[in-house]
């Protein structure tokens, strides 16, 4: 009989993951192991289901030295809010990476996938943006706004934020809705005027249009949104003009921003840019100046969510929680 399968609730993983500086720096050694140890990360699954704006994407990756490996089934539907429904859920399967026998279920509904990819941000900007960085600027007004911005602040010594969205309501709804210590938050009417004056910019929409055209000397810029080939956030002749850095260059090159550019002809298909994990790891370099405009490209990767995983799981033995069942 193989060892009881440990089931986690989203309430379970709630308690167990926060987003606080331990998740960051789960998400940042994920990142450098990338750079520096033989890393398996097979290309993205992704299943569309166009007449429903939905898509459900699979990660999974195998990092050395831990003792699971997690594969995540990733749902994204973005017309069930209209439906009274969340637009993303979900769950992750973990395996032992010395057996493969199923170890775990986390039942998350998204909820650890919203919580690495807010570390990723994170982890970018820690790297990548000025040090003295204080104002940031949030495109888009859903659960993951909320979340980069919490994330931001962890890393950053932010005091203002200012909300845009498509839709003015939800943009003033969250500015209305966030408490954060020391922070004014503030939503506005036009991206003109979110990202005038701010020291971070962040992209968190799944916008299939450009929404961010331009950007002023020392600004830094984490697009977290177009995870898949026909989502753009970013202008491609913006893009060609920034210091950029992908989460997984392979990826950025068919489904990121970066593949935008190139296919425009502003970016040669074979031109090397810097990843995350090698500027972790010293490996290459990071803000090139207090002026250079730098990009982070994040479109999600199966180490961000190996490494989510095995720390719930962790955490959960160390401290009881759950149910275990023999299969």
């Amino acid at each position: 009989m193989s060892d009881p399968i440990l089931i986690l609730t989203e309430a379970d993983l709630r308690a167990l993951v926060p987003l606080d500086m331990a998740a960051v720096d789960c998400v940042e050694d994920a990142f450098r192991a990338l750079a520096t140890k033989p890393v398996a990360m097979p290309p993205i699954l992704r299943l569309d289901i166009p007449e429903h704006r939905g898509e459900v994407d699979v990660k999974t990756a195998y990092i050395p030295g831990l003792a699971h490996f997690a594969i995540k089934i990733s749902p994204g539907f973005f017309g069930n809010p209209a439906l009274g429904l969340p637009s993303t859920n979900g769950m992750m399967v973990v395996l032992s990476a010395t057996t493969g026998l199923v170890q775990a279920l986390l039942l998350d509904n998204g909820y650890l996938t919203d919580v690495r990819t807010a570390a990723a941000g994170a982890v970018a900007a820690k790297h990548l943006a000025r040090p003295d960085a204080q104002v940031a600027a949030i495109l888009g007004a859903g659960m993951q706004a909320e979340m980069q911005l919490r994330a931001l602040t962890l890393v950053r010594p932010i005091h203002a934020a200012r909300i845009w969205a498509r839709d003015p309501a939800k943009a003033q709804a969250l500015a209305a809705r966030l408490d954060l210590a020391g922070v004014t938050v503030t939503a506005v009417a036009s991206v003109t005027e979110v990202i005038k004056g701010a020291d971070v910019v962040v992209t968190t929409t799944p916008s299939n249009t450009p929404i961010l055209h331009d950007a002023v000397a020392g600004q830094h810029i984490t697009a977290m949104g177009s995870d898949a080939e026909h989502k753009n956030e970013i202008a491609p002749s913006l893009l060609a003009r920034v210091q950029y850095i992908a989460d997984r260059l392979s990826q950025t090159r068919v489904l990121g921003e970066l593949h935008h550019a190139i296919a425009a002809g502003l970016v040669a298909k074979d031109q090397g840019f810097a990843e995350l994990g090698q500027i972790i790891a010293g490996q290459a370099q990071g803000r090139a100046d207090a002026r250079a405009i730098t990009l982070a490209d994040l479109t999600g990767t199966g180490i961000q969510d190996t490494a989510i995983a095995t720390l719930a799981v962790a955490r959960s033995k160390a401290s009881g929680a759950g149910r275990a069942f023999s299969i």
